[in-house]
This record gives C-alpha cells, sequence and structure tokens, in this order.
C-alpha cells in the first residue's frame, strides 16, 4: 500500500493547453516520507519486477476513470521497461486492461530509447501490435544515439521525448539546439509528435518553441503531483 502514481502535465507548445499527463511510480514509506524510484526500483531479475509494472498499468487505468469522472477523459502514458514485453502475456493482458467506455483516447507506454535500440525487432513488433489496441508506443530519453533510431525497419511510434539534458539550457546551447532540432526533425518525418523534457525557464520553453516541438513538460508548467 505505499506506492502511488504521481502525475506530471503535457503542455501543448502552442495553445499551452494540457495535452495529457505523464505517470510516475513514487513510494510513500511510514517513516522515511516520498521516496523516489532510484531508491526502489527492482531490476529485471527481481521477482517483484512484474509486479511492479503491472500495479502501474492497474493503477493509471484506476486514476483514469477517476479523472474522467472528475474532469473529462485525459490522456495517460506510463513507463514500461522493454523487458516486460518479453512475457508472451503482456501484450493480452494490457488489451484486457483497456477501458471499453468511448471518451478512452489510448494509453501511451513510454519505452527508453537505450532499450528500443538495444531491442529493436521486438519493440517494433509490439508497437505494430499494440497500436491494434488503442495502445501506442512512445521513445523516451532521446539523445545522442538519436542516429540508431534512423536504422529501425519501420516506425510505429506515436511520440518522441527528448532527454531533459538536451532541452534544459538548451535555449544558450548551441550543440543541445542542433542534437534537439535533428530529433524534431525525425520525429516529423516519420508523423511522429516530439516533446521537450526537463523545461524549467521561459528561454528553453522559447527555444522549445522555435525548434518547432510539439508539446512540452517540466517544471516551469508544474512538478509531479
Amino acid at each position: 500500500g505505499w506506492l502511488e502514481l504521481w502525475y506530471q502535465q503535457k503542455i501543448n507548445i502552442r495553445t499551452l493547453v494540457p495535452s495529457g499527463a505523464e505517470a510516475l511510480v513514487r513510494m510513500r514509506h511510514p517513516a522515511w516520507g516520498v521516496v523516489p524510484p532510484a531508491y526502489f526500483i527492482p531490476d529485471d531479475k527481481d521477482p517483484h519486477f512484474r509486479a511492479l509494472s503491472e500495479f502501474v498499468v492497474g493503477r493509471a487505468i484506476e486514476d483514469w476513470r477517476h479523472l474522467l469522472e472528475s474532469q473529462g477523459p485525459v490522456d495517460l502514458s506510463i513507463n514500461l521497461p522493454v523487458s516486460f514485453f518479453a512475457d508472451t502475456h503482456a501484450i493480452p493482458d494490457l488489451r484486457r486492461a483497456i477501458p471499453t467506455h468511448p471518451a478512452f483516447g489510448g494509453l501511451l507506454i513510454e519505452v527508453d530509447s537505450i532499450e528500443v535500440i538495444e531491442n529493436p525487432e521486438l519493440v517494433v513488433d509490439v508497437a505494430k501490435a499494440l497500436r491494434l489496441h488503442n495502445i501506442a508506443l512512445t521513445i523516451d530519453n532521446v539523445g545522442a544515439e538519436w542516429p540508431s533510431l534512423m536504422e529501425l525497419k519501420s516506425f510505429p511510434f506515436v511520440e518522441l521525448k527528448v532527454d531533459r539534458q538536451f532541452v534544459n539550457g538548451s535555449a544558450d546551447d548551441r550543440l543541445k539546439q542542433t542534437v534537439c532540432r535533428r530529433i524534431v526533425e525525425l520525429a516529423h518525418d516519420h508523423g511522429a509528435r516530439v516533446i521537450a523534457q526537463g523545461i524549467e525557464t521561459r528561454a528553453d520553453f522559447l527555444a522549445a518553441h522555435e525548434m518547432g516541438f510539439d508539446l512540452v513538460q517540466g517544471y516551469l508548467f508544474g512538478k509531479p503531483q
């Protein structure tokens, strides 16, 4: 009973209207208070590893139903490791968890870019299979390794999220701007949206707007809550 999901909004960079939210797992320990995931996320050999991923899926769907009643439908995204999909039951289990409510706009699953590059065939096949069931994959934390994504045999992803280290401070760093622009081009060439993570200053927001990002996320607009 210590685990929670906190949410951080994604903001449309042109209208400044909220455009969904990302679920982030936290632990509220009775003695230590709120514990960030770096201190309790198990590795993929831990017997509780899959159970944690299943908690995230189940709680996010519960929260979606709560949000639907309190403020209307909200598009949610969750983070899952590639190893979760190595289990043959993963896709059928996800399919059964998805709400049949007509207001449900779909679930986004964020997968780290390094894991995508290391497991390209699995991730592409999973993305194709999930899109048939109103679930889509986002490539998270895209950074200097972005050229490797150009080698994928197909590109069934709906979003790319640029690593915060290339967004934060990009207003004054041409190298960071170059990386961001290339990732924006890669995403748009494949009809995908691109998100700037780690927006903390007005200057970086204006830079992201000028570089062609579609969505932004960061402390300038709100912390996870």
